[in-house]
Order: structure tokens, then sequence, then C-alpha cells
């Protein structure tokens, strides 16, 4: 299986409408389902999301990642799907992550300083690097929250 283990990074623009609480409960929903079927399809990854932008690194076999990607990009919610790198891994950096979630609390922008800062928490502003390397970060920092 790791011979086909690719990692696809992308990001959206949000077309999620209403208050704060509709988009909480439309995060809820988006993350319940990605969670179930990343599962299935032996999926990883991790989603970054403020009201402007997502941001994602899914993780796994080449065909998965293709459906999963398709099926964001016809997803209402999603505009303006920017596919920023797709290439074989060698490992998985989200193993124990169907989907990690971070959010943009005020309390994440005090916690993650840098990145809310040099971005705004808009991933449109991060090359492919960045936006991967600050989503492993910021899941390992969840990990540490949620021990």
């Amino acid at each position: 299986m790791s011979d086909d283990l690719h990692r696809l990074v992308y990001y959206s623009r949000n077309r999620i409408r209403g208050d704060a609480d509709v988009q909480a409960a439309a995060m809820r929903g988006i993350l319940a389902t990605s969670r179930q079927n990343n599962a299935r399809a032996e999926v990883s990854g991790a989603l970054m999301f403020n009201a402007g932008c997502f941001g994602q690194v899914l993780e796994g076999p080449r065909r998965a990642i293709e459906t999963t990607f398709e099926r964001i990009q016809r997803d209402p919610r999603h505009g303006e799907v920017s596919l920023l790198a797709f290439e074989p891994t060698p490992a998985r950096s989200f193993a124990n992550w169907s989907m990690a979630f971070v959010g943009t609390k005020a309390e994440d922008a005090e916690r993650y300083g840098d990145i809310a800062r040099d971005s705004g928490f808009d991933p449109s502003l991060m090359s492919a690097d960045t936006l991967y390397s600050t989503l492993e970060r910021l899941a390992i920092e969840e990990e540490r929250f949620a021990a």
C-alpha cells in the first residue's frame, strides 16, 4: 500500500453563507461526514477553516484521494478549489486523524501566533509546503492539548 500512498494539498473559498452558528453547524456536518468517509477509504488528513477559506491535506491511496478530491470540487460549499500539490509520499503525517480540524477561534490565533499573523489563517496565501507543514504542526499541537 505504501507504494500507492499520495498526498494532496488544496485550498478553496468558503461558500457557506450565514452567521457563526450556521458556519459552525456546517463545519460539524462536514467533519462528521469526512471522518466517516475517510476512515472507510483509508484517507487521513487535516483541515483548516476560517470564514473565507478551507485549506486541507489529504493522504492515502491515490484512487481514494482522487475520488475524495472530486467530491470536494463538486461540493457547493467549496468555491475556487485550487490544487497546490498532488504527489507520492513515503509515509503519512496524519495517520492518527481521519480528519484533524483546526479552526480560527480567537484562542487559536493566540496559540498559533505567527501563522495567524502571517496569513490570517488564509490558506490561499500559503504554498503547498507551507500549508502542509502548518497543518502538520497544528495537528500535533491539537493532539497535545487533547492528551
